[in-house]
């Protein structure tokens, strides 16, 4: 079971996705998602980390998702989402608003003087147009795990299809 949720990981969370991720977490904003047990499945990132920009707004740091989606990437299903974008021009369309929703949150998940300093850095029209996972050719699929990650912080259709297909949630407590 998927939870939508906004906010600030607690001590609990924060043992949990050390643990999920192997190290202490750096750029954590919040955590967007959890399962059934309270365990944080999506972290939304500060998108400049250490003066450079994050390489992903949302973060997947299930274990058990990322397995999940392994399998499903190790079948060559990036291959077939990219060939349907090719072939569906209503897919594609759907999955360039879900690029553009990615765009627009992470601008917002941004205070104005986050902003401002993304322009002194000269990194603000990256941060402005590149789209899921920093991806710059929103035709190609890059990486099933950032895509999924968007789906559950935002709106994105590679990953509502991906439950639709594969029913990748239900792996979850």
């Amino acid at each position: 079971m998927v939870i939508p949720t906004d906010q600030i990981p607690d001590e609990r969370q924060l043992a949990i996705i050390t643990e999920q991720l192997g190290r202490a977490p750096r750029g954590i904003q919040a955590v967007v998602a959890t399962d059934g047990e309270g365990t944080p499945l999506v972290l939304r990132m500060h998108s400049l980390v250490d003066g450079k920009p994050f390489p992903t707004l949302f973060w997947l740091c299930s274990e058990r998702l990322k397995v999940e989606l392994s399998h499903i990437e190790a079948a060559g299903v990036i291959k077939r989402l990219e060939a349907r974008l090719k072939e569906d021009p209503d897919f594609l369309a759907a999955y360039h608003r879900s690029h553009e929703d990615y765009v627009a949150r992470r601008w917002a998940s941004m205070s104005p003087t986050q902003q401002a300093e993304a322009e002194r850095l000269g990194y603000a029209e990256l941060l402005r147009h590149r789209g899921i996972g920093g991806i710059a050719n929103w035709d190609q699929v890059r990486c099933l795990h950032t895509q999924y990650a968007h789906h559950l912080g935002g709106d994105n259709i590679i990953g509502q299809w991906l439950d639709a297909e594969y029913g990748v949630a239900d792996c979850l407590p």
